[in-house]
């Protein structure tokens, strides 16, 4: 899907949309990655800065900012590469909004206009082991949430605290950059999920004047290459 360098570490980009609600005016991209890989030289070659850390580190990082200069090139015709803020957050170009992603081999990127998106929070997680999850469950979840887990039967509460967890990562990508003030796992609630991908989530917590505790945003889910993947979007 494009003819600028990929190095071996990531030798090919995908732009199809996974996750089961298509947005207008968004694209992504994402890519399979191994850091085994990584040549010392594909930052150059790619013209990215590097970052420093060990090939894990820096071949997730590589991936990630290769698709979203894919996607930003899909948007706006130029390849442009967002940099890294002081708080680390990608800088995307004026008047752009975006999020990055990566787990074990498997990075994305989504990136819109700002006229149409106020705020995008992608993130991709390995579906936790029954024994994680439940040893995790009452730090992601709110009191409310871990009553609605225990009804579950116990092969489908992994799955529940997995996505409840890449949900609220999404929702803390798509509203950070509007609030720019942290916020953690007890501060927002997953309301609702549909078999259909399709999930609602609330605040509860004040963040600013326009986002106030019981504001509830939009968020979808899918099953992707082994991965959870989740996105939030907040519409213009």
């Amino acid at each position: 899907m494009t003819d600028l360098y990929l190095p071996p570490c990531c030798p090919a980009l995908n732009d199809h949309w996974p996750l089961p609600q298509p947005l207008t005016g968004v694209q992504l991209v994402s890519a399979c990655f191994d850091p085994t890989q990584l040549d010392s030289e594909d930052f150059s070659r790619c013209a990215i800065p590097p970052v420093p850390g060990v090939a894990k580190r820096q071949s997730e990082y590589l991936a990630g900012r290769l698709c979203a200069r894919a996607a930003l090139r899909r948007l706006t015709g130029v390849a442009d590469v967002p940099a890294v803020g002081s708080d680390r957050a990608p800088q995307w170009p004026s008047g752009l909004v975006g999020s990055i992603t990566h787990g074990r081999g498997w990075a994305a990127a989504v990136v819109a206009r700002c006229s149409d998106w106020r705020g995008l929070g992608l993130d991709v997680e390995q579906p936790l082991p029954a024994s994680r999850a439940e040893r995790l469950a009452a730090e992601i979840l709110t009191p409310n949430e871990l009553l609605r887990l225990q009804a579950l039967p116990v092969e489908q509460r992994a799955w529940r605290v997995s996505l409840t967890f890449s949900l609220k990562e999404s929702l803390f990508k798509a509203l950070y950059p509007l609030v720019l003030r942290r916020f953690y796992f007890q501060d927002a609630e997953l309301l609702s999920h549909a078999e259909d991908g399709s999930a609602r989530l609330r605040l509860l917590i004040d963040l600013t004047g326009d986002w106030a505790a019981g504001c509830e945003l939009d968020g979808q889910v899918a099953a992707v290459d082994g991965h959870l993947l989740s996105l939030v979007s907040i519409p213009a």
